[in-house]
C-alpha cells in the first residue's frame, strides 16, 4: 500500500473577502513528482505556504504525517523548500555558505552538494552577492537537493531563468527523483516546462482545486481530437469539455469518449496538460 505525503481535507484560507484556499481536497503518495499548475493569484503560493506551516488555515492537514502548524520544527527535518527567488547570505562566499549548512543541518550531504556545483559555472570562491540569478539559483539548488529530505517544494523555481537553464534545472531534479523516494511538489504556471516530468497533476484557480490526478488517468479518461473538412461539424455534434480553432480545422478535447469512435473524424492524441489546463479553468470556451 502506498503511503501519502499529502493529505488535506476542507482546508480553507481566507484573507477578508478574497478566498485564498477554498474548501481544498487532496491527497498526495509518497514518491510522487507533482504539477501544482495555475494562473497568477490561484492560490498556489497560499497553499504551500500552509503545506510548510508558514500560515494559519481552517480544516485538516497533515504533510508526511505531521500536522505543520503543530510541529512545524519536525516537519522542517523532513522538508526543502526553493521559493521564486533564492534568498541566500549574499555577504558569505560560496564555500563558506556550504561549511555553514554542513553545520546546520544534520541531513546535509557536503560532497553531493559539491557534485552538483561542479557541473555549474559557481566557483567556490566567489562571493553569493556576486553570483548571476541563475547561479544563485543552481547554488541554491545544490543546497536543497544534497539535504536528504523525504519532500521537496519548488514555489515556481526558474521564474526570470533563460531556457536553457530552465531545462538543466529540471533535469537535475528529475536525477534527484530517481535516485532516492522523495516527493516533489512544483507550483508553476508554465505548464509546459513541467508536465514531461510529472506524475501527477493539480490544477488549481481561485483557490480551488479543479482537477486532481494522476498523469495515467488523464491519458486514460481524456482525448484530443484535431478535425478538418466535414469532421468538424460531426465532431461539434459529440458532447466535448473545450474546443478552439486550430491552423486547418478545430481541436476538440473529449472525457471518456473512445479513440476508436473519434479517429473517423481527424487525428486522435492525448491533450497537452496546457491545453487541457485552458479547457478547465475557462470551462471549455472556444478560441478564436
Amino acid at each position: 500500500m502506498t503511503a501519502t505525503a499529502l493529505r488535506a481535507s476542507c482546508l480553507e484560507r481566507h484573507f477578508g473577502s478574497v478566498r485564498a484556499i477554498d474548501g481544498v481536497d487532496l491527497e498526495v503518495p509518497e514518491g510522487a513528482i507533482v504539477g501544482l499548475i495555475g494562473p497568477n493569484g490561484a492560490g498556489k503560493t497560499t497553499l504551500l505556504k500552509a503545506l510548510l506551516g508558514l500560515t494559519r488555515y481552517r480544516g485538516n492537514l497533515e504533510v508526511l504525517g505531521i500536522e505543520p502548524l503543530r510541529h512545524r520544527d519536525r516537519l522542517m527535518e523532513e522538508v526543502c523548500f526553493i521559493a521564486d527567488t533564492a534568498i541566500l547570505p549574499r555577504w558569505m562566499r560560496v564555500d563558506q555558505l556550504l561549511d555553514y549548512v554542513a553545520g546546520v543541518h544534520p541531513r546535509f550531504d557536503r560532497s553531493l552538494a559539491e557534485q552538483l556545483l561542479a557541473d555549474t559555472d559557481v566557483q567556490h570562491s566567489r562571493h553569493v552577492g556576486k553570483l548571476s540569478k541563475g547561479m544563485t539559483v543552481q547554488l541554491h539548488l545544490a543546497l536543497v537537493m544534497a539535504i536528504d529530505a523525504r519532500l521537496l517544494v519548488l514555489d515556481e523555481p526558474t521564474l526570470g531563468l533563460d531556457i536553457l537553464f530552465r531545462k538543466r534545472f529540471f533535469e537535475q531534479i528529475l536525477a534527484s527523483y530517481h535516485n532516492s523516494r522523495r516527493t516533489i511538489l512544483i507550483s508553476t504556471h508554465q505548464v509546459e516546462e513541467v508536465e514531461d516530468i510529472l506524475t501527477d497533476v493539480i490544477f488549481m484557480d481561485r483557490g480551488k482545486v479543479l482537477l486532481h490526478k494522476s498523469v495515467g488517468e488523464i491519458a486514460g479518461e481524456y482525448v484530443e481530437l484535431l478535425a478538418t473538412g466535414d469532421g468538424v461539424s460531426r465532431a461539434g455534434e459529440i458532447p466535448c469539455v473545450a474546443r478552439r480553432k486550430v491552423p486547418g480545422g478545430t481541436a476538440f478535447i473529449y472525457r471518456d469518449i473512445g479513440a476508436d469512435v473519434l479517429a473517423p473524424l481527424g487525428e486522435v492524441r492525448t491533450p497537452s496538460l496546457s491545453d487541457l489546463f485552458v479547457a478547465v479553468v475557462t470551462g471549455g470556451a472556444e478560441g478564436g
